[in-house]
Parts: structure tokens; sequence; C-alpha cells
């Protein structure tokens, strides 16, 4: 599905975001990386950190393509997620695991399951690589939201 697709059936909404508001939540994604490397923290409390990381980063890239999700409508994680590869290029292997980890941050709010070593290190892993993936296309494509330009 493409992101005019989206559109058209309101899953996303067109979205200006300014240099200083890409920005401010690719400092948060920064912050939200930097928290979840905290031991001293639970396991639960660290991965929700590094998934509002990834989930930053998905934003940025709807953002800076002049998009963002609808919230009104259920899934807006999920969308977020699968137009990656659409937004800024992620692969789809890579997709797949953000979108697991998608459902075990359900998993883990909503059931109350405790998220396991494994799981933590996948989504510390994949925060780091989605984070620095994130800055590298911003630098190319959207230079201002770094400060580059």
């Amino acid at each position: 599905m493409t992101l005019e697709n989206l559109l058209a059936i309101r899953q996303l909404q067109p979205h200006t975001a300014d240099r200083a508001a890409l920005r401010k939540l690719l400092e948060a994604a920064r912050r939200n990386r930097a928290d979840a490397q905290v031991p001293q923290v639970s396991a639960d409390n660290r991965f929700d950190a590094a998934y509002k990381c990834v989930m930053q980063c998905a934003m940025l890239g709807l953002w800076a393509n002049g998009h963002r999700t609808s919230t009104s409508h259920p899934g807006h994680h999920q969308t977020a997620i699968q137009c990656l590869g659409h937004t800024m290029g992620v692969a789809q292997d890579e997709i797949i695991v953000l979108d697991a980890l998608r459902r075990q941050r359900n998993i883990s709010d909503y059931e109350g399951d405790p998220v396991t070593d494994a799981t933590l290190a996948t989504c510390l892993q994949q925060a780091a690589r989605l984070l620095a993936h994130t800055e590298q296309w911003l630098r190319a494509h959207r230079p201002d939201a770094l400060g580059d330009a």
C-alpha cells in the first residue's frame, strides 16, 4: 500500500512539520534511546524507551514526507512502522522485526507479560539501527532537521 492509498483511506493525514518540530522529535528519540541503555532500570521500562525511540523515528519519516498517522483510527503504531519502507527506505526484513516488537509491546502493556532479556536486546539493537538510519536519511533528505543546513 502506498502513502497515497493510506491518505485516501484516512490512515494518514497531511502534515507539515517545520525544522524545529523535526529537531524536537529527533532529540526525543535520542533521549529515549539513551534512557533505554540505563542498566539500573527494569527490562520492561528499558524496552518501552527503546520502542518509543522506534516510534519517534517512524514518525520522523512520516513528518519529513508531509504525513502523520491518524490517531483517531486504530493501528496507528502499525501504520507508522509499516510506512518506513516508503518514507525512509527501511528494508522489509527490518520492518518485520520492528512490527514484531510492536506486537510484543502490546502484550507487555495490555497483558502484563514481562519483557525477556532477548526481546530487550533485540529492541535496543533495532532502536539504535533505526535511529542511525533516520539520522542518515535526514542528513540526505532533510538536513534542516539535524541543524546541518
